[in-house]
């Protein structure tokens, strides 16, 4: 009953501020008794994957925690495993406001944020102070006034502050919301800078004595010869695996609705089908070892079993838990 009452009083106000001012409650309570308000202990559905044992297979997506500000609080609501960023080398503002909407008619989310984040070392001391045991993925980007030609410096930054802390690293190359970054997903640019995060993970696994698998997020507007090219490129350079999918960019789901023309990323019920396509398409196309984290339009315990059915290893929600809260989790987990 909780999370029905809390979003019906979120819900009728920005939708920027609402997501704050929910972070900081979580941030603030999440070691006190109102903790009980959330906390669910779920039975365990353990599943391995990139050398990874995941506790259940539902995580949180990235975007929704950029910070790492609310670890203890989103493990206590029973996710399998959390990923927090997207997190650049420098602190940034993002994009101007108003800047997140909401389209309820279609249980969606159109975001043009733009990476705002409070850089990768209040990232860092966060995790390092958040005595969380579980399975942490980081997710790195490049600044937004870095030019594509330097990307790949800003990616080997990040991944060498967050390696001693990260399960594994994401590599969002996928986002609509910084000018230029798409470009990085195709053909020799996409090559150099998996190579250059390829070296940089081996360097890193030598000096730490410790293998840390590296995923890269794609997006979900690419056709079928786009999504075989880049899971070639995957594949040659040694990518541990990929996320599937991010924000789209199509609009004609939910066309004629209030806030439809707003740009930026669309997610939610509206992406389901497109990025459930491209899942598969991927998998196709990589083979049945690759690990593979499908998310996008994940609402109920149906859609999620047809992310999983296309070929998903693991799951990701942010819209659909920002629609039903945890107990979405729960009834993904116990449909498993």
């Amino acid at each position: 009953m909780f999370y029905p009452l809390a979003r019906k009083v979120l819900f009728s106000c920005d939708a920027e501020r609402s997501h704050d001012f929910a972070l900081g409650s979580l941030k603030r309570l999440a070691h006190t008794p109102l903790s009980a308000l959330w906390q669910q202990q779920l039975l365990t559905k353990p599943k391995t994957v990139a050398g990874i044992r995941f506790e259940n297979p539902v995580g949180l997506a990235a975007g929704l925690d950029k910070n790492a500000d609310c670890i203890a609080a989103f493990a206590q609501m029973g996710f399998g495993f959390l990923e927090v960023g997207t997190v650049t080398p420098r602190p940034q503002q993002g994009n101007p406001k108003p800047r997140m909407f909401r389209l309820p008619q279609a249980e969606a989310i159109i975001n043009r944020m733009g990476f705002n984040n409070k850089g990768v070392d209040y990232l860092v001391n966060n995790v390092k102070h958040s005595q969380f045991k579980g399975v942490l993925g980081i997710n790195i980007g490049k600044n937004k006034d870095t030019p594509n030609e330097q990307g790949k410096d800003d990616y080997v930054h990040c991944m060498r502050k967050v390696y001693p802390y990260a399960s594994y690293i994401t590599v969002n190359i996928s986002s609509p919301n910084t000018p230029g970054l798409r470009d990085l997903q195709f053909g020799e640019a996409l090559f150099d800078l998996l190579q250059s995060v390829k070296n940089e993970q081996l360097d890193l696994q030598a000096q730490y004595d410790n293998y840390v698998p590296v995923f890269v997020k794609i997006a979900p507007d690419m056709d079928a010869v786009a999504v075989e090219q880049v899971a070639e490129t995957l594949l040659s350079s040694k990518m541990d695996g990929a996320i599937a999918t991010n924000t789209t960019l199509d609009r004609s789901l939910v066309a004629g609705q209030r806030y439809s023309d707003e740009a930026g990323g669309l997610s939610g019920k509206p992406v389901q089908q497109r990025s459930t396509q491209v899942l598969s398409q991927l998998r196709q196309a990589v083979g049945p070892a690759f690990p593979i984290i499908g998310v996008g339009g994940i609402h109920d315990a149906a859609s999620a079993a047809e992310k999983l059915a296309a070929g998903a290893d693991l799951l990701q929600l942010y819209t659909g838990f920002i629609y039903r809260g945890p107990a979405l989790i729960k009834e993904i987990v116990e449909s498993l």
